[in-house]
């Protein structure tokens, strides 16, 4: 490591204890120490239970609900497994067709009745509302979807961008609504793009409509014609390195007067954060951007309001995957993951468990969902 690499390294991190502010040489190794600890008793107690120990669900959310709160109030510098996870990297995506491989291109069969499917919400990996009273998942991501179109004022006739548009789930669910409003979705995953085209074919589908256009690509490879009066994306910046040229690239697509929307997982803690067990099962050099991190890079693109929404919303999201995913056995077992379906399942069922307390330690106020309105600065 040179000597200006360890340098910004020190200046990144945050102390064990103490003043955040206070930066040192010793602290900075002390830190360090700490968290190859907390990632080796981490990997030691999720790799057990993936390969076979099977512990009560009780247990397991016991050792959640102990731990972390203590790290999200008082040791979040132990939540930031690696270097990277502080600063942006280089690129805009780090390891894309990783993350593919693990989290999007799984079998249709499985995510359908894991996350939900309708004629109007298709499946849909991201936070439910749940505090405007939903009675279940399906309800839950309409008033999710209902409150997005209220908070970036979107209206009939609008031209919209979705980045990072998953199934198409929440044009679908727009273009409904609006029968004026044209969609264009950007996708990397080649299995949900494949989804959304067999849609495209089905009269039933909105995104048959003749109003949805759809880019199987990276942002950083997409040029489009006209730009557009709004730009949404939701649940896709846990995935971004740098924001600083995620917001360039949106903003080259926004009309002078159009308006952005970000909607993320984020955290109320001085620094971002990540797991070691995420980063090598779930999400592949995902990180949790702090929440002030969006509004802190006002260059192309600033932030004009933002919101914290609870985590007990993605928590009881969680809980309902977690239940559809039990349910669906008889349905999903035979089906091809690339490795032993029990062992597939044990990962799953550690990720969906921790995720449901995650969200829903310290009553919300840590964990949570952030959304940030923004215009061209």
């Amino acid at each position: 490591m040179s000597s200006s690499t360890a340098l910004q390294n020190i200046e990144q991190h945050i102390p064990l204890v103490g003043n955040i502010h206070l930066k040192s040489p010793i602290a900075y190794r002390a830190t360090c120490v700490a968290v190859s600890a907390v990632n080796a008793v981490q990997m030691a107690v999720a790799e057990s239970y993936i390969n076979g120990l099977e512990v009560p669900d009780s247990v397991l959310r016991g050792l959640f609900d102990t731990c972390m709160p203590v790290f999200f109030k008082y040791f979040p510098s132990l939540l930031a497994p690696y270097e990277w996870v502080l600063k942006e990297t280089e690129h805009t995506a780090e390891g894309p067709r990783d993350l593919m491989k693990l989290q999007y291109d799984l079998p249709q069969a499985m995510l359908n009745p894991m996350l939900g499917e309708s004629k109007l919400i298709y499946p849909k990996y991201s936070m439910g509302l749940w505090e405007k009273g939903a009675a279940n998942l399906e309800q839950s991501q309409i008033q999710m979807i209902d409150d997005v179109i209220e908070k970036l004022e979107i209206q009939d006739g609008d031209r919209i961008l979705d980045f990072g548009c998953g199934w198409g789930c929440v044009p679908n669910y727009i273009l409904s609504k609006f029968p004026n409003v044209q969609f264009t979705g950007i996708n990397l995953s080649h299995h949900q793009c494949e989804y959304m085209r067999h849609r495209m074919q089905d009269p039933d589908s909105y995104l048959s409509s003749g109003r949805f256009t759809l880019f199987e690509g990276d942002l950083n490879d997409a040029q489009f014609d006209t730009k557009f009066d709004k730009i949404l994306s939701i649940g896709v910046f846990c995935h971004v390195g740098n924001l600083t040229k995620a917001f360039q690239k949106l903003s080259s697509f926004l009309k002078d007067n159009g308006r952005a929307f970000i909607h993320i997982i984020t955290v109320r803690t001085p620094n971002n954060i990540s797991s070691v067990f995420t980063h090598k099962y779930i999400f592949p050099h995902g990180r949790y951007w702090k929440y002030d991190a969006v509004p802190s890079h006002n260059k192309d693109l600033k932030t004009i309001k933002q919101w914290y929404l609870n985590g007990y919303n993605y928590s009881t999201t969680f809980a309902n995957w977690l239940k559809n995913f039990d349910d669906s056995q008889a349905i999903v077992k035979d089906l091809d993951y690339g490795i032993d379906y029990a062992k597939f399942r044990r990962i799953w069922r550690f990720y969906l468990i921790w995720f449901v307390a995650n969200f829903a330690s310290c009553d919300g106020e840590y964990n949570g969902n952030g959304q940030y309105l923004m215009v061209h600065s």
